[in-house]
């Protein structure tokens, strides 16, 4: 008898099962899927998958604070929280910092506009995401999704205390592993074949070692001054290239770009997923706010495509720029500077423009970040 006790004992979590909690299983398998099989970002959506799955299993209500639940929302935590002043994302700039070369945006200065003028979506969706009945703090961390930067998107999101955390992670990483499937068409949609024809001269100039070294320094210093409340970010992403181009710590550089980058990504995956649970996730709010990053993401590409037609109304001819770098200006480095220049090639096989499309693409990074600390001194104020 008492045996056969302890076996019904096993199933009687099962009365805890609800066909919501099913549902989270399937979108958990869906993330796994798309890493393995797409192999989109599997570094973060592997692990979002499965603990996706984890944290929907049936418990008891009285233990939901023990088991994977607790150990998932213990390293939430400890990593993630306003009080952990949001360590993981921090770690990973340092990662991100150290695979980025300013090179070519400091040989050609002039690029960084269009990386400002791709956050034009973050405060078109803000407005959009008020209209929409969403508070502030809510609103404001839907709209930093379409930064394309997804530790700034957690770190907004976390200090601001947004309800929304699981489905800003989930946009945020998602639309960024889908750039070169949602920039082309909008893109073209915003451009001409004679404008896509354009070519572009590299005319800037070499670089010298110290001012590679410099430049993270006095980034850091200027947005200290003027944007407070992305100097942490910024700070991290710097210190990390700063590694990169001393040329004195290669060893930490490789670690930072390779090692720690990829271990801080799996915990952060894990870690947010203990946010997914389907009473937080599955509402109408979590739609609208996938839908909302993906407005702002579609509104950031189509501002730095404006902001390049916009300058070849007064550039004289053989001077004109390729709009198509203007949507490279979103930070998900490198893959938007990539995919314009991929385009161009398929316009035009003589067209190159990584250098020029890559120096976007970087300034889109730092631009990013500020804005996410724009958006924090906005909203906090």
């Amino acid at each position: 008898m008492e045996i056969l006790q302890q076996f019904f004992k096993l199933f009687e979590n099962f009365q805890y099962l609800h066909l919501n909690q099913l549902a989270m299983w399937v979108i958990g398998g869906l993330l796994i899927f798309l890493a393995i099989k797409k192999e989109m970002e599997p570094t973060l959506l592997l692990p979002m998958g499965l603990g996706a799955i984890l944290v929907n299993l049936p418990i008891n209500p009285e233990e939901a604070d023990e088991g994977i639940n607790g150990v998932l929302n213990h390293l939430f935590n400890m990593g993630m929280t306003h009080e952990s002043f949001e360590l993981f994302p921090l770690l990973l700039f340092i990662g991100i910092g150290a695979m980025i070369d300013f090179g070519p945006v400091l040989s050609n200065p002039k690029l960084m506009i269009f990386g400002a003028a791709a956050q034009f979506g973050i405060f078109f969706t803000l407005c959009l995401a008020l209209l929409c009945g969403f508070d502030l703090n809510d609103a404001a961390s839907a709209a930093i999704i379409g930064a394309a930067d997804s530790p700034t998107s957690i770190v907004v999101a976390q200090t601001l205390k947004s309800k929304y955390m699981g489905a800003i992670m989930v946009a945020a990483y998602s639309y960024m592993a889908l750039v070169p499937v949602v920039q082309p068409p909008i893109i073209k949609l915003c451009t001409t074949k004679k404008e896509r024809m354009i070519r572009m001269q590299h005319v800037g100039k070499p670089v010298s070692k110290l001012t590679k070294i410099l430049f993270p320094i006095v980034v850091t210093i200027i947005v200290g001054l003027f944007a407070p409340g992305s100097v942490a970010l910024v700070g991290f992403l710097m210190f990390g290239n700063l590694l990169r181009e001393c040329g004195v710590l290669d060893s930490l550089s490789e670690t930072a770009q390779n090692v720690l980058a990829n271990l801080i990504t799996i915990l952060l995956g894990i870690s947010v997923a203990s946010q997914m649970t389907a009473d937080k996730f599955l509402t109408w709010e979590t739609i609208l706010i996938l839908a909302l990053g993906l407005a702002a993401f579609v509104f950031d590409t189509v501002g730095g495509v404006m902001l390049a037609k916009l300058m070849n109304i007064f550039l004289p001819q053989g001077k004109k720029i390729n709009p198509m770098i203007g949507a490279a200006g979103i930070s998900a480095f490198p893959m938007s500077g990539r995919v314009v220049h991929k385009m161009g090639l398929a316009e035009d096989p003589q067209n190159f423009l990584l250098m020029h499309s890559i120096g976007v693409n970087v300034s889109g990074q730092v631009a990013s970040v500020i804005a996410g600390g724009i958006i924090l001194a906005m909203v906090q104020g």
